[in-house]
């Protein structure tokens, strides 16, 4: 969920930058997550013809129409934290 956010909110990204952005995540589990997401036509890998490799990620149209249900889940997991875990418990 965090590619698919990081990529719908910021825009196109490389490897390096998303592995910055997504601390604790190891390079293999990215490259799996990336692939994955590829294969199901969620983000789109464009590989540059120039010497070192350049390859960056966005997110395809199928992809971006996730958008809306990331950011409603965004939203009501801050409501939660700042209404719900903030609230002393009444029944202990």
């Amino acid at each position: 969920m965090l590619v698919l956010w990081h990529l719908g909110k910021e825009g196109t990204k490389r490897f390096g930058e998303l592995k910055t952005l997504i601390p604790g995540i190891t390079q293999r589990m990215l490259v799996n997550q990336l692939r994955e997401l590829e294969d199901h036509l969620i983000v789109h890998r464009e590989v540059y013809p120039v010497v070192p490799p350049k390859v960056e990620y966005s997110l395809t149209e199928h992809g971006r129409s996730l958008m809306p249900i990331l950011e409603t889940m965004y939203e009501w997991g801050k409501d939660y934290m700042e209404n719900v875990l903030v609230e002393p418990a009444d029944d202990l």
